[in-house]
Parts: C-alpha cells; structure tokens; sequence
C-alpha cells in the first residue's frame, strides 16, 4: 500500500535511487567503497567517482555485474549502465 501510494506521488523511483546509492558501500564491498568519492545517479546510469585511476579499468568490465547486483539489492530496474571516472 505504501509503495503504491509513493508511485502515485511519483516518489517511487526517486526513493529507489537513494537506496540504490546508499547500497554501493555493502554492493561494492569495502575495498571499493574506501575509493568511493562520489557516487550519484542521471537518466538510469549510476556515477562512481573513484580516487584511484587504476581501479576503474578493473571495474568498468564488471559493470554488468554490478548493475545486476544493485538492481536485484533496491528490488527493481533503476539503473541500466555504470559509468566510473
């Protein structure tokens, strides 16, 4: 009931990207989130600023993985790519 009521209002997805957000820490794993600086979300593809270049190579080829993981962690299809810079 309450979900649908959120829909109604159209603060449904807008309180899924926030728990999609708040979930890369636990998602990701410690040794990434440490590297976290900044993680946000625009038109259904995740931000990930990292402080360490080396680490984007390695991540970006599991993007896919990650995408799967975070939208399986919210419960729905908030996101559709991952981009790390």
């Amino acid at each position: 009931m309450v979900m649908q009521n959120l829909r109604i209002l159209g603060l449904e997805t807008p309180l899924l990207q926030r728990r999609l957000i708040a979930s890369w820490p636990t998602v990701a794993g410690d040794a990434i989130a440490r590297y976290t600086t900044d993680v946000s979300i625009y038109n259904q593809t995740l931000y990930v600023r990292l402080s360490v270049p080396a680490l984007r190579a390695d991540l970006s080829m599991r993007r896919q993985e990650f995408v799967k993981a975070l939208n399986d962690y919210v419960g729905g299809q908030i996101i559709a790519d991952i981009r790390f810079s």
